[in-house]
């Protein structure tokens, strides 16, 4: 999978990057996407983020991760026109993760696991709700949940 990864906050480690793009990778991989596909990920502080949460979801205060898919279900199929990606040999572009470093570690000393277990937990999160899946109901954050848990155990970010 091809990952653009952008740290506004010039905060995170180079163990960090790493860790963030062999997870992506494994998690792609573990959802059987295709090679090709792109995902951005935008580390931000919680003042960006909150602008972004209010711009875009009108919710003013920081959150931890804001996924923006490019993929989402409309209401009208019909009044889409969803070219053909493999006739033009596009990539398909899964959309863009903003992710809060600050929200990442007072969270992680929250929850009591590592900054890496969060931010792992965070970009995996992300990446889940850009390919489809949500918490809006009970089944539906049973089955995220339990798919995200399964895809940190097996990568071996446990808490």
């Amino acid at each position: 999978m091809e990952i653009i990864l952008y740290d506004e906050t010039t905060r995170l480690k180079a163990e960090e990057e790493q860790l963030i793009t062999e997870l992506l990778d494994f998690a792609a991989e573990k959802l059987s996407l295709e090679p090709t596909a792109e995902i951005s990920v935008t580390i931000v502080d919680n003042k960006r983020i909150q602008e972004i949460n209010k711009t875009y979801r009108n919710k003013d205060y920081a959150t931890d991760v804001i996924s923006f898919a490019m993929e989402d279900e409309h209401e009208d199929e019909e009044a889409w026109i969803i070219p053909d990606e493999e006739a033009f040999d596009l990539p398909r572009v899964l959309g863009d993760l903003f992710v809060s470093i600050d929200k990442a570690i007072e969270q992680a000393e929250e929850y009591g696991h590592s900054f890496k277990r969060e931010l792992g937990f965070l970009v995996v999160h992300g990446l889940l709700h850009l390919n489809g899946y949500d918490h809006m109901t009970d089944a539906d954050e049973k089955e995220m949940f339990a798919l995200q848990e399964e895809i940190l155990k097996e990568y071996g970010l446990e808490r």
